[in-house]
């Protein structure tokens, strides 16, 4: 399936999101800076919250591109330990590489938040949003510190990303929610028509369009609140295996 961009793919991923529609008790979470385009659209089209959430890659040492791990706001931290020590990278290299996206992660919290605190996670259902998956290591780290925050149900969503990842964070995850995971999966650009880098003003213009932070809570969610359909939606295919929902939209 191919995507004219992240809104658009925003869009597809929301239609496949409705039975979140409306319930007081979701929230979406978007990952700065690609995800947050298309959480905008997929808030938007469920009429729920939309907050940023932060997590930063930490790419091999001279290799970048390459994911070691990551890192997430409240200080969490996801490393391929074993990958480490197969390749020989010392600890120390490892740090330098954390100290550095630490600062960076810092810094996009200040730019994106300013002075509004981090939104409560506590008995919610968290549809954590990015625009595509690839090793998963940064979406692992935002499940985790989501989880440590007190989020009740986890949802990961994506429009597109390899079928070995959605599996592998269907075991972290509550559910996954993932719009086409075409074999072979190759690289994430070719699934878009157009997938330029996310500046930081485009992530501050689009937050500008939504309210992004805490607001007040008018009354507790009900108590069946959090029970998500699994019956067919028009629109798209049923759940295949377990709680992953890739969802192949029809034309």
């Amino acid at each position: 399936m191919l995507f004219h961009d992240r809104r658009d793919a925003g869009r597809a991923l929301a239609r496949a999101l409705v039975h979140y529609a409306e319930r007081p008790d979701v929230i979406v979470l978007a990952l700065p800076r690609g995800g947050v385009p298309v959480g905008v659209e997929v808030a938007s089209a469920l009429g729920v919250p939309l907050d940023i959430f932060l997590v930063r890659k930490l790419g091999f040492p001279g290799n970048e591109e390459y994911a070691m791990g990551a890192i997430a706001s409240g200080g969490v931290r996801v490393v391929d330990e074993t990958l480490l020590r197969e390749i020989g990278i010392p600890p120390i290299a490892v740090e330098r590489v954390v100290q550095q996206e630490e600062r960076e992660l810092r810094r996009r919290e200040r730019a994106y938040r300013g002075d509004l605190p981090a939104v409560a996670l506590a008995g919610r259902t968290a549809i954590l949003v990015d625009d595509a998956l690839a090793t998963g290591s940064s979406m692992r780290a935002a499940v985790r510190a989501v989880r440590e925050r007190g989020a009740r149900r986890i949802v990961v969503a994506v429009p597109v990303g390899p079928a070995d990842t959605v599996r592998e964070l269907a075991l972290l995850a509550d559910e996954v929610v993932c719009v086409s995971s075409p074999e072979p999966f190759l690289a994430v650009g070719r699934f878009y028509e157009s997938f330029d880098q996310t500046t930081d003003r485009e992530v501050l213009e689009l937050l500008r369009q939504v309210h992004v932070g805490p607001k007040p809570d008018p009354s507790p969610p009900p108590a069946d609140a959090s029970r998500a359909s699994s019956s067919p939606r028009r629109g798209f295919d049923a759940p295949v295996s377990g709680r992953i929902l890739a969802a192949r939209l029809w034309s």
